[in-house]
């Protein structure tokens, strides 16, 4: 595991990060990796945020991992500061290797070094197997999440 490398993603990885979105059965049906103009111009909002933080994790030179950290201020619980983790995926070749805790190392411990006090997430409900990996890592399913299309 320890020939990982976590970076920042760069607008070159923005197909292999489509394609880790579009490999599992809910992203089969959002994503559309044959039509990159609506990624680009999200990369470019991302990048041009300093609140966002798109990485990628590398091994023998590819995208294999992929998350978003959102820090997000905030005036409850005492004016704290929050990041939300979004878009965790795992290339089905990698999933297993440790990759995905070390994802989410990275996440906490970004976040510590940001000021953060909470970080959180949401996670489908279908994907089972996700809930179990994020309690074994020390996340808590302690709230109802909701959702509107728009």
């Amino acid at each position: 595991m320890s020939d990982f490398k976590i970076r920042r993603a760069t607008e070159a990885d923005i197909p292999a990060i489509v394609a880790l979105l579009a490999d599992d059965p809910l992203g089969a049906t959002r994503e559309s990796p044959d039509d990159p103009a609506p990624y680009r111009t999200a990369y470019k909002r991302l990048a041009d945020d300093p609140n966002q933080h798109l990485v990628v994790a590398e091994h023998d030179g590819r995208v294999v991992g992929t998350l978003q950290l959102t820090v997000v201020p905030g005036l409850s619980r005492r004016g704290a500061t929050r990041s939300i983790v979004e878009g965790v995926r795992i290339h089905s070749d990698e999933r297993g290797s440790g990759l995905g805790t070390r994802l989410m190392d990275w996440a906490v411990e970004e976040s510590r070094a940001l000021g953060v006090q909470l970080i959180q997430l949401t996670s489908d409900a279908t994907r089972v197997d996700a809930h179990r990996f994020y309690e074994r890592i020390g996340f808590e399913a302690s709230h109802l999440g909701f959702k509107r299309q728009l």
